[in-house]
């Protein structure tokens, strides 16, 4: 997760969050929906083909908000999302040939919200008996977080999110996906994020399996892991295309912290996730396309990270490959890293700061399997 330097949007944080309370527009029962604006309190269903995502809209506790394979959601200005709470659920479930679309009339990155995940698994805290909650940080109104490593928030499946990560302020921000909390109850598989203005995807805590992720063109990190995530990403292919730009200070393809912003560096059940067959590519030529660090582990965070191949092309700019140094923590030493970096040629053993963890590099990590993305049309 970032403080940004992007200027504030002109939509004031009333925009983002008085939406929330609203008790209008979406009360159902059981009804199809023919727009996503404001509140839905029961079950209910999107009418398939294309509908409009109006405004801030909530899935309330109790309440399932079910998505038929095929459905495109286009959001029509930049406050709107869609967040589930603890306690409600979305079912999402695509196929590779009807997938469900989330995306924005604007047709470029920051184009609005993107989609929220809330749930009851454990985050880092003070101690074992704290309650373990915390406010979402886009709304916080509403909390995330409990004591339910197995919570079930839904399904995704089969799902693209386009043109999101619109910003609140410096300290409030929208991803493509953000899982905040969510058990390994929840069936997150087949994902596919572009041209986001932020994260691709950032899980604040939650114990959450996700396999298959595709990330283009996220204008900060490709994978955020904050706040005690202790769950695994399997198979995710993160790259920055030649005309990449960004106006973020420190973008990343992996950034870990152990607990929020490392403002609690003594919390227990910090970060200590898994994450397997991954790779990151730049091939940004741009001035701006420049990753501050291909992985960044810091924080008190523990990596478990196997199979990663880096691509950073002859020309794309990075300042570190592996660093596990932060003036607000260093990474767990604990931690495990294996992978391959190409082009040889640009291989700087001063750009792997270790801390003391165990990275090994060698050239047989093949990273991600790209064939199971043949459904997004995305060409390699």
């Amino acid at each position: 997760m970032k403080r940004k330097l992007l200027a504030v949007l002109t939509v004031s944080v009333l925009a983002f969050t008085s939406c929330s309370d609203k008790e209008e527009g979406n009360n159902v029962n059981g009804n199809e929906l023919t727009e996503l604006n404001g509140s839905i309190t029961s079950d209910a269903v999107v009418k398939g083909g294309s509908i409009e995502l109006k405004d801030v809209t909530i899935v309330r506790s109790g309440a399932t908000l079910t998505i038929p394979a095929g459905t495109t959601i286009t959001a029509t200005n930049k406050t709107a999302y869609l967040l589930v709470e603890r306690g409600a659920k979305i079912i999402a479930k695509g196929t590779a040939s009807s997938p469900i679309k989330f995306t924005s009339t604007t047709k470029s990155s920051g184009g609005w919200g993107g989609v929220v995940i809330n749930g009851k698994a454990p985050i880092s805290r003070a101690k074992e008996s704290d309650e373990s909650t915390f406010p979402t940080e886009i709304n916080p109104q509403i909390s995330y977080g409990g004591n339910v490593v197995n919570d079930n928030s839904g399904e995704l499946d089969y799902v693209i999110i386009e043109y999101s990560g619109s910003n609140i302020s410096d300290e409030k921000e929208h991803n493509g996906l953000t899982l905040n909390a969510v058990g390994n109850g929840t069936k997150i598989s087949n994902i596919y994020i572009k041209d986001g203005a932020d994260d691709g995807v950032e899980f604040f805590g939650g114990s959450v399996n996700v396999t298959n992720l595709l990330v283009v063109n996220s204008e900060d990190d490709m994978f955020d892991v904050t706040q005690g995530y202790t769950g695994t990403l399997t198979n995710a292919y993160g790259i920055w295309e030649a005309a990449f730009t960004t106006n973020e200070a420190d973008p990343r393809g992996i950034e870990a912290d152990g607990n929020m912003d490392g403002k609690t560096p003594d919390d227990i059940a910090q970060s200590n996730f898994t994450f397997k067959d991954i790779t990151i590519v730049n091939r940004s030529t741009t001035a701006s396309g420049e990753m501050q660090d291909v992985v960044k582990i810091r924080r008190g965070a523990t990596a478990n990270i196997s199979n990663l191949k880096i691509d950073v092309g002859t020309t794309p700019k990075f300042i570190d490959i592996i660093d596990f140094t932060d003036g607000a923590g260093a990474g767990n030493a604990a931690s495990k890293i294996t992978y391959t970096f190409n082009p040889e040629s640009r291989f700087d053993a001063s750009k792997v700061k270790d801390g003391g963890a165990t990275i090994t590099r060698n050239d047989s990590q093949t990273g991600a399997n790209t064939s199971v993305f043949a459904w997004t049309g995305y060409a390699f």
